[in-house]
């Protein structure tokens, strides 16, 4: 089984705050950073504003199942950061994909359709 391409270091991630941009919406934040890796990474933020380390796991594991499912859509070679926001809690899958693809389409990181 293949590893998960993450971000897990706190020097990466700030890295990703400093010199990526950033856009958001109701649900999340979005840093993305150009990289000239051939793989796109993603580190995933849940504060404890959010919730219970219970609602924070379950919001991080369906942020990295749209990522994992939507990857084919966004272009390569980039660190993306996501950070939940509060109103995140209450909303399901297709909520939080919907705001996902939104802000992917943002930061123009969406690959043209064919």
């Amino acid at each position: 089984m293949k590893r998960f391409p993450s971000i897990k270091k706190n020097s990466e991630f700030q890295k990703v705050y400093k010199t990526g941009r950033s856009y958001a919406n109701r649900l999340l934040v979005m840093y993305v950073e150009k990289t000239g890796e051939p793989e796109t990474r993603i580190g995933i933020s849940v504060s404890k504003k959010v919730g219970n380390s219970v609602i924070r796991h379950h919001i991080c594991r369906l942020i990295r199942e749209i990522f994992r499912l939507n990857k084919h859509r966004i272009q390569t070679g980039l660190n993306i950061v996501i950070v939940a926001r509060p109103a995140a809690k209450n909303s399901d899958y297709h909520q939080l994909e919907g705001a996902y693809l939104h802000l992917c389409g943002l930061h123009n990181i969406k690959k043209e359709s064919k």
